[in-house]
């Protein structure tokens, strides 16, 4: 399969989970796992038959593993999200990221409340709706705006922050120069679905991304968690990392 073809079958999967959201409304939780919708099931559902059919194995994260002796693996939340979704928030996404043996190979996030699509290819840049992306050029945490999944014991110094809730989205922002750098210090890490489609789109667009512990954030495992912290450019990363281990938030604690 092209990086196009794959590309296309990562577009088709998000458009099945738009158009689960457009049909049904039924945002009363399930017992399997806390933060768990009924409507995440009924998208990973849909997504996942698109994936599989397709001859690609899946890593879902409400659903696990699908296939995983096949060659292409797509990480797959299919709505990162779901709490602003089921509160008329429109900050939520269909993240998928296909990994070969090579690691991340393509990627696709889409903002399923206003359609903003990001993508990227491996070698071939980052997108969003056509255009090609960038980050800031902010060097300064003391200028930057910060966005945030969990919150640190204190202030790291930063201009502004955010705390918007999609952490796929949130991590576009920094690759399109909309948001200066993000940190995910949430006290229980964020499942690689949560952030590799957005990995590939930072690392295509210039945009620096490490685990605050140094571990390989390109993981194909339902438990890793990680602690993802992003910048515009490596300065402001050494100070976002320099901050997080100075406040004992190292580690999401």
């Amino acid at each position: 399969m092209t990086d196009a073809e794959l590309l296309d079958t990562l577009v088709v999967a998000a458009e099945r989970v738009r158009l689960v959201l457009s049909e049904i409304d039924d945002w009363l939780p399930v017992t399997e796992r806390a933060g768990q919708y009924r409507i995440d099931v009924a998208a990973d559902a849909v997504a996942v038959e698109v994936l599989v059919d397709a001859g690609l194995g899946v890593l879902s994260e409400e659903s696990g593993s699908h296939h995983p002796d096949r060659e292409v693996m797509v990480v797959l939340d299919p709505i990162d999200g779901s709490t602003n979704a089921s509160r008329g928030i429109p900050w939520y996404a269909t993240s998928l990221c296909a990994v070969d043996a090579e690691g991340p190979r393509v990627a696709l996030v889409v903002n399923q409340a206003s359609g903003e699509r990001f993508e990227a290819v491996r070698g071939g840049g980052a997108h969003c709706d056509g255009r090609p992306v960038h980050p800031s050029g902010c060097e300064d945490l003391g200028g930057a705006i910060v966005c945030l999944s969990g919150f640190p014991s204190e202030r790291w110094g930063w201009g502004q922050f955010r705390a918007l809730g999609a952490a796929a989205l949130d991590l576009c922002y920094v690759a399109d120069g909309r948001l200066d750098a993000f940190a995910g210090i949430a006290r229980d890490g964020l499942g690689p679905w949560d952030y590799l489609g957005a990995l590939l789109v930072c690392a295509e667009a210039g945009a620096v991304v490490v685990d605050e512990a140094g571990r390989d954030l390109v993981v194909l495992d339902h438990g890793a968690r990680r602690f993802p912290l992003a910048a515009a450019n490596q300065a402001l990363l050494d100070q976002l990392v320099s901050a997080a281990e100075g406040n004992g938030d190292a580690g999401g604690g």
